[in-house]
This record gives structure tokens, sequence and C-alpha cells, in this order.
């Protein structure tokens, strides 16, 4: 949803903060059961809900899935460093690992590497495939450098606001 009426966060009173834990629990919760929860009626819950996604706080609802279900438990991060960090080139990049969906994050970095992608396959050997087919070919990739994870000791999506 796009934004329109951009909120921060002292904006949010506690109704509000209270609407986006509930839904960052449990995103398809009814109106009625959101009312219930956070102490309001169901018509100025829905307005505040309606408020918070026309803003673009809450960007949209999705499904999440569980990655090792999926057979996607290897994962990789992997710095890298451009042979050209000018705008132009900073787009093309960025364009490009957007429309790869084995990036499951992609983040510019001060440092001594340019980016740092966290990337998920089935195993080894498909990274190495994925590195060699997709990764080195991405544009004004010079150096890649790769950090395998034994284990995730913490993976959270925004559980709710404090």
């Amino acid at each position: 949803m796009p934004k329109n009426n951009s909120i921060d966060l002292s904006q949010l009173d506690k109704l509000d903060q209270a609407i986006l834990s509930a839904l960052a629990e449990d995103g398809r919760m009814s109106i009625t059961d959101l009312a219930v929860r956070i102490g309001l009626s169901k018509s100025p819950t829905q307005a505040r809900l309606r408020r918070l996604e026309s803003s673009g706080v809450i960007m949209g609802y999705r499904a999440l899935l569980d990655p090792i279900s999926l057979g996607l438990d290897h994962v990789a991060f992997v710095e890298v460093r451009l042979s050209d960090t000018r705008d132009a080139a900073l787009r093309a990049f960025n364009a490009a690992v957007r429309k790869v969906p084995q990036i499951e994050q992609a983040h510019m970095i001060a440092g001594n590497f340019d980016y740092l992608l966290k990337i998920r396959t089935r195993d080894m050997a498909q990274y190495r495939a994925f590195l060699g087919d997709v990764i080195s070919t991405l544009p004004h990739v010079a150096a890649t450098s790769t950090f395998v994870a034994m284990e995730a000791v913490k993976e959270v999506m925004l559980p709710g606001i404090d």
C-alpha cells in the first residue's frame, strides 16, 4: 500500500501500538477480535487500522512461510564488492538483486565491502551453482566472500513495537 500520510513513531499512541503488536502476532485476526484485544469498539478500531494502512505503517498482509519445511535450510551471507559504486551502477545492482528470489535480504554496507546479501538455498551444491550462475553475473560485481550460517539463533519479523 502506498504511503500518502507518513506517520512517525511518536504519532503512534498505545492503541495504535497495540494494533500493530496484535497484527504482528496474527495478521488474520478479524476486526472484531482485534477490537476486543485492544479494548476499543469495532468502528474506531477499523478507522485506526485504515489510517495505519493508508499511511504505510502497515504495508500489507502475507503468509509467513517456513523455509526449513520447504527444504531451504542452507543460509549463506555474501559480502559483495562492486567494481563501480557510482549511482547508476548502484541502481543497476539494486534492480537486479530485487529480481532474484533466492536473495532473502540485501543491504548496502558502509565498510570494506559494498553489500551484504542473505541467500537461502537447498544445500551447498545449489548455493555454489547459484554463486557462479547468478551472483557473479549481477551488474558490477568485482568480488564476493561467503559465510555459511551453521544455526539461526534468532530470526524475527517485527513482532511489535515497545
